[in-house]
């Protein structure tokens, strides 16, 4: 085991990759037989072929470096498969969306992926089209394509009629003869964060029912070494503690013959082990992976240690992969004429960083650009739908695509202000605060007060105080008009009208403005 200690800075935290091991008793004198294998593994991908970031100051990311690494990593064992746990597309950078997500496939297929499991934005264009990725098919866009070269496992997404997985409950791969079982589940939050058209015809069902089904199967076929590639949240500190999360909550529940559980879907870090499991989640968009360590028993074929290490990809760190760059730079002169475009300047950095009060500034940008196109009283965006900031100087058609990646639909409805109260309420009422971003309308709430009770005061944008009793007319895009992210609310509105998409009211709103666009002022939501 090579011992490594990578500084690193993530989320304004100073961070270092960490080592938590967790093995069962002492079986020293059996650790010469022992065969060492390596599990190399990333979530939350995103299809950030060609998106750098900065940690610490050193830049980060990028599927040439991230290439690199993995590279690096399994020249040093030859035992080593390389796994994601969901969200490898969706959201993507416009180099592999406006090219149907197939460039981020390739890319994974050229660096040699062995097994990867579904995340909720593999459905954001429906089942058919995430079948076309992994198996392969026709696109009237794209023409033909082959497809993953590597096998995806979701054990707990079914088809409605016939109640069979849609995608194999789990894989065996083989490392120097020994079998690994893989098990795939993703967040049961998808069916409330995914547009209805994408989940059509299936359902998901409880991610530990799913995990230990399949290990039962598993067990029946001999295998006695699994791992779970769980497009879950999961989370700790560097040093293993203060562990938290749905994968965290679930493990105690997970038959024990399940050794390790990648999670994913909240973006974080995660190394601890509990309940004898480890559990380990390497942050986002190709900026880190997870190095796990095992050491397999080839008499009862188990894992019988296990310890994983965070690696950040710096690109100061090593000499990125030039075929894969190449393959990138490829891709983007497919589509440099449309994402260079210019639609405006920016005379200041616009983000969407949120304030404690839930407010942005480029979320109000957004809202009022989704107002002044569906000409209504208020906006209401989800935050979740915003994926990126502005940089101060040009604002290129790319730049805004990557911001406003999910091609929704406006819709314009009619609210009484009862139903806005309830809607502003409905914030609070998931697992987390969801701050709508909006146009038009002012308000006030209370952090101590209970969940449906939280806002204290409304008013429209002149001070005005809405009555319950009055209609105003509102705009959302599709995805939370049909209830997501829990905005229920948005199912009564009457009178709908489905406008233009959220990409193009944006480039025209900033077209119309006659002056460099600044940062609207945060003074629309208050907190007490």
């Amino acid at each position: 085991m090579l011992k490594r200690v990578i500084p690193a800075f993530f989320l304004i935290l100073s961070l270092f990759a960490s080592s938590v091991s967790a093995a069962p008793p002492d079986h020293s004198q059996y650790k010469n037989r022992y065969i060492s294998a390596q599990l190399l593994g990333m979530n939350d991908f995103h299809g950030q072929l060609d998106v750098y970031r900065t940690v610490d100051g050193r830049k980060v990311g990028g599927a040439e470096y991230l290439a690199a690494y993995l590279e690096k990593y399994e020249a040093e064992n030859k035992n080593t498969l390389l796994i994601h746990s969901g969200d490898v597309v969706g959201a993507s950078s416009p180099v592999s969306s406006l090219l149907q997500d197939e460039p981020t496939i390739e890319i994974l297929n050229d660096i040699g992926f062995d097994v990867g499991t579904v995340g909720n934005h593999e459905f954001d264009e429906g089942v058919a089209e995430m079948k076309r990725l992994i198996y392969g098919g026709e696109h009237e866009e794209t023409g033909d394509f082959e497809g993953a070269s590597f096998p995806y496992t979701v054990a707990n997404v079914k088809d409605e009629e016939t109640g069979e997985p849609i995608l194999p409950p789990y894989v065996i791969k083989k490392v120097n003869g020994m079998p690994i079982g893989f098990v795939g589940v993703v967040t049961t939050e998808t069916k409330d964060i995914v547009l209805p058209s994408g989940i059509e015809g299936v359902e998901f069902t409880d991610e530990t029912t799913a995990i230990n089904q399949a290990v039962s199967e598993l067990k029946e076929k001999g295998v006695e070494s699994i791992v779970v590639l769980a497009h879950v949240p999961a989370s700790s500190d560097q040093d293993g503690s203060n562990a938290s999360g749905e994968v965290v909550d679930f493990a105690p529940e997970v038959d024990d013959e399940v050794d390790i559980i990648f999670g994913g879907h909240n973006h974080a870090y995660a190394n601890t082990v509990v309940d004898g499991k480890l559990i380990v989640e390497s942050y986002s968009y190709g900026t880190a992976f997870s190095e796990v360590d095992i050491k397999i028993d080839p008499k009862t074929k188990d894992i019988v240690e296990k310890e994983a290490s965070i690696v950040t990809t710096y690109h100061d760190g090593i000499e990125p992969d030039q075929a894969v760059r190449n393959k990138v730079d490829d891709y983007k002169k497919e589509i440099e004429d449309l994402v260079e475009e210019v639609i405006a300047q920016a005379a200041e950095p616009i983000t969407k960083e949120q304030e404690e009060s839930g407010e942005s500034a480029l979320g109000n940008l957004v809202a009022d650009s989704q107002r002044a196109a569906m000409d209504t009283d208020f906006a209401f965006m989800n935050p979740g739908g915003i994926r990126a900031n502005l940089d101060e100087g040009p604002i290129t058609w790319g730049e805004l695509y990557t911001m406003l990646p999910f091609g929704n639909n406006l819709v314009q409805m009619t609210l009484t202000g009862d139903q806005i109260k309830a809607l502003l309420e409905q914030q609070w009422s998931g697992s987390y605060a969801r701050i709508l971003q909006i146009s038009g309308l002012e308000y006030t709430w209370d952090r101590d007060a209970p969940v449906g009770e939280k806002v204290t005061s409304m008013t429209d944008s002149q001070g005005n105080p809405i009555d319950p009793e009055q209609s105003y007319t509102v705009a959302v895009n599709n995805f939370i008009a049909t209830g997501g992210d829990g905005f229920t609310v948005l199912k009564e509105g009457t009178n709908q009208v489905t406008g233009p998409l959220a990409l193009d009211a944006m480039i025209q709103y900033l077209q119309s403005q006659k002056d460099a666009i600044e940062a609207p002022v945060l003074n629309r939501i208050e907190v007490k």
